[in-house]
């Protein structure tokens, strides 16, 4: 159905009595069309065709995304800059892994395996050509969380369940990816996701504070019982491991600072953990501290025994699913995208996969030929590597901005956060999960409406509340709703309408004052769609302000809209003549009416007071351009 609103289209003539004619841009009625194809049926039919005009680069796109990228590979320009990333990044990783995998209750090693065949998986499948994939410590912190209440860690059923749980979240990802469900992610508030990550970087460092004091603490996420277990202890508190710890936390915290704020010095960032492991490693090899507990990581008898550019986020789930299950063949636990690692491999200048490649090779290197150099890492090095990266996910500044612009949105990061530290991680993530669909299910339940007021010498009409110079005429209130109509919130339209019709006070009326509304206007342009229990409930209204003598008028439905409500009958029911493609040709005829019903003459209807001239106004009077008096309640001839 096309709509045109220009003002030369052709009109139809409403004549009234007193000789007045109002011409009205004529409003296209849909005609009787067959019903809509289900939902499903539809896209079975759009995926169809287009799987059917697709060629055989596309097709191999589409199962290989790193064809897109291999095909046009520049590389005088790409080469040097991917190589260089994939080295930074890849140094940056390989400390970060084990330590990781100690956050999740496992060997160090295990932590190495995951970084090493998922990059090499992800960087054929996934869509993103700077997107670091890896052990990261959220998900770290989940693995320790869930499996530790199945099993000991000391068990080796432990770390069978971490490897199979890589699997399962594989499968997982793979079937959201498939079934394009990556769009359920819009449902989580970015409210939700920083006051979760904050909480979490809090219960991760509180966590991996006993590597600092020297003696255990209950391992777990709440942060209660990590509080209360660190202040029990605390008469086994040991000095070196804590001045040790906090030396290289405070290295790794302003290499990080320089990386970050000087350009030239960009490389100090991602060599921060190595930095530290080796100097943690060389100072127990020469000193032998008794105090200080150490990791033997024991790599070379690992190995032995085991004798062995557009993001789609459809596609970025299948590709770190096909990441994990490949990964837990070759004994990784769950990994996915890691924050710091991604951000310095942009900051290093990463073009393609080829980056994600060089960091694998790495990783592969230090599982080949740097496993003496792991023999002993002091624990609180590997701690230290931990907090210096969580800290950063712990976003106050981005609640401080949630206050300024919106107090909703800083109660969800609250109640997310606050949750997450008290309840854990699963049942605090689904608390602030549940809050943001609450969020919306009660935004949509409760749409903005706002009543139209036309602006002085103009056929555009406003929000009231906004334009205050805006003005309405006695007996017309018109009304735009900005939402789809359905049941859940048709009830709050129908009240809104209704108290529109009852207080229209402090708005500046035109017109003589007629005692009451008899026309309701609704501008429904921007309801994009409704549904059988608002038809009905549109019909109820129809029939309820009937019997009132009140009179509904529409203007500018879309086409969808107006196909649906003239299968349904409504456009029948409420008469065409009351349908407009604008909101101004709506309230002439209204007025008109207005004007019949309570027998006001033309000659009394124009006895509007005059305005001030502005200053283009009186220059164009002056040279004989017209007499700019105040609109009329109603133009002289015709509108």
């Amino acid at each position: 159905m096309e709509i045109d609103s220009d003002a030369t289209a052709s009109s139809r003539t409403n004549s009234f009595g007193g000789g007045r004619t109002v011409k009205v841009i004529p409003f296209q009625h849909a005609s009787p069309s067959p019903p809509l194809p289900q939902p499903s049926a539809t896209l079975v039919a759009r995926w169809g065709a287009k799987l059917r005009v697709m060629t055989a680069i596309e097709w191999m796109e589409l199962f290989l995304p790193c064809s897109r990228w291999i095909r046009t590979y520049r590389w005088r320009d790409c080469l040097q800059v991917d190589l260089m990333s994939g080295l930074t990044v890849g140094v940056m990783l390989v400390p970060q892994a084990m330590s990781y995998a100690k956050l999740a209750g496992l060997h160090p090693i295990y932590g190495l395996y995951s970084g090493f065949v998922p990059i090499f998986v992800y960087a054929i499948f996934g869509s993103s050509r700077q997107l670091a994939v890896g052990p990261v410590a959220l998900v770290s912190l989940l693995v320790s969380n869930v499996l530790s209440h199945i099993v000991d860690p000391s068990n080796e059923l432990y770390t069978e369940l971490a490897i199979l749980l890589a699997l399962m979240v594989g499968v997982l990802e793979c079937l959201m990816g498939l079934l394009r469900l990556g769009w359920l992610i819009r449902f989580i508030s970015h409210s939700v996701i920083s006051g979760f990550t904050t909480a979490s970087a809090i219960s991760i460092t509180l966590s991996q504070a006993k590597y600092f004091l020297g003696y255990n603490i209950v391992r777990s996420s709440k942060i209660i019982p990590l509080i209360r277990s660190i202040i029990a202890g605390s008469g086994d508190f040991s000095w070196p491991p804590f001045v040790m710890g906090s030396i290289f936390l405070a290295i790794l915290l302003l290499m990080k600072h320089l990386g970050k704020s000087k350009k030239c010095l960009r490389s100090l960032r991602a060599a921060g953990p190595l930095a530290a492991v080796v100097l943690g490693t060389t100072f127990v090899k020469i000193f032998h501290p008794s105090s200080i507990s150490v990791e033997s990581v024991g790599i070379a008898k690992a190995l032995a025994a085991k004798n062995g550019y557009e993001l789609d986020s459809n596609q970025e789930l299948f590709g770190l699913g096909v990441a994990n299950i490949c990964g837990s063949f070759f004994s990784a636990y769950p990994i996915t995208g890691s924050f710091s690692r991604s951000a310095v491999n942009h900051e290093s200048g990463a073009k393609t996969g080829l980056s994600g490649i060089t960091m694998g090779i790495i990783m592969g290197c230090a599982l080949l030929f740097m496993t003496p150099l792991f023999s002993e890492i002091p624990q609180c090095a590997l701690a230290a590597i931990v907090i210096s990266a969580v800290m950063g996910l712990v976003d106050y500044e981005e609640a401080l901005f949630l206050w300024r612009v919106d107090k909703k949105d800083f109660l969800l990061w609250t109640i997310t956060c606050i949750a997450t530290l008290i309840f854990g991680i699963e049942i605090g993530v689904v608390i602030g999960v549940g809050f943001s669909l609450a969020f919306v299910i009660h935004e949509s339940a409760n749409p903005h409406t706002a009543v139209l007021g036309r602006l002085p010498g103009t056929t555009v009409y406003r929000n009231i509340l906004q334009y205050p110079e805006a003005y309405t005429y006695n007996g017309i209130v018109v009304v735009r709703i900005d939402a789809p109509i359905y049941f859940a919130n048709i009830s709050h339209i129908k009240d809104r309408l209704q108290e529109y019709e009852h207080n229209l006070s402090g708005t500046a009326n035109r017109g003589l004052d007629v005692g009451r509304i008899y026309f309701v206007i609704l501008e429904m342009s921007p309801v994009t769609y409704i549904d059988s229990s608002a038809v009905q409930a549109l019909k109820d209204l129809h029939q309820e302000y009937n019997s009132r003598g009140i009179q509904i008028a529409i203007a500018n439905p879309n086409p969808e809209v107006a196909r649906l409500l003239s299968r349904s009958g409504l456009i029948d029911l409420i008469g065409k003549e009351w349908w407009f493609v604008r909101v101004h040709d709506a309230v002439q005829v209204c007025l008109q009416h207005v004007q019949n019903l309570n027998g006001i003459t033309p000659e009394a209807a124009n006895k509007t007071p005059r305005r001030q001239l502005s200053f283009l106004q009186s220059l164009w009077k002056h040279e004989g351009g017209g007499n700019f008096m105040v609109e009329p309640l109603l133009p002289q001839k015709q509108v």
